[in-house]
């Protein structure tokens, strides 16, 4: 039988938690796991190709040589309705850093890119947004770029938005621990490994070893 003073530790430490959960917000106590888009799709989606990602120097204005990564793109409309066309890239980094593509990338190294890559069809980040026709004739082509965030890394994801009118609105807590509401739209979503630090000189293709939708 326990002594008296061991029972009382007990019931105190049963009290404290009864405590701390009782003070504790529901979302913390029942993790709910981030959602799926459907297996079919709801509403409509485009067809995006993207190609590899790569790494260039530029000569920049008054920077100098300056790395960038970008990647090229066909979106083809097979929707069987014309659609309002304004997709947005980001590229995520393994320290969480992210960058939206254009961001920082002065226009005089978009330009000396649109030029290197020598495609009549290849229209730049701004062009490319507007009236997206049905069928494989109306496709177009475009690029994101972002500048080099770091030569160590060890793994990038690329998010493409704008490919999907599939959406979910979920409540998320925020800074104050308050439930708020957050649409999240289904994303392409790129992940990419690389091989020790990134080599800014190298012409070799970054292939992706995961390309899946997520909801973002």
């Amino acid at each position: 039988m326990p002594s008296p003073s061991r029972a009382l530790r007990v019931v105190r430490t049963l009290v404290a938690s009864v405590a701390v959960a009782a003070a504790s917000p529901a979302w913390s106590l029942v993790p709910v796991p981030a959602p799926e888009p459907s297996p079919i799709p709801k509403r409509w989606q485009l067809e995006i190709e993207p190609s590899p990602l790569r790494v260039i120097v530029l000569d920049v204005p008054g920077s100098g040589p300056t790395a960038f990564l970008y990647l090229t793109y066909t979106v083809t409309n097979n929707s069987g309705i014309d659609l309002l066309f304004a997709p947005s890239f980001d590229l995520a980094t393994d320290e969480g850093q992210v960058l939206r593509s254009g961001r920082d990338v002065p226009v005089a190294a978009a330009k000396q890119l649109m030029q290197l890559l020598s495609n009549p069809l290849l229209e730049d980040q701004i062009g490319v947004v507007g009236t997206l026709l049905r069928g494989e004739e109306n496709a177009k082509e475009s690029l994101a770029i972002w500048p080099v965030p770091t030569t160590l890394l060890s793994e990038l994801t690329v998010y493409c938005a704008g490919f999907s009118g599939e959406t979910v609105t979920v409540e998320v807590p925020n800074a104050a621990g308050h439930l708020e509401k957050k649409v999240l739209r289904k994303t392409l979503e790129l992940r990419y490994r690389i091989p020790g630090e990134l080599n800014v000189s190298s012409v070799d293709p970054i292939l992706p070893f995961d390309r899946r939708w997520v909801m973002r």
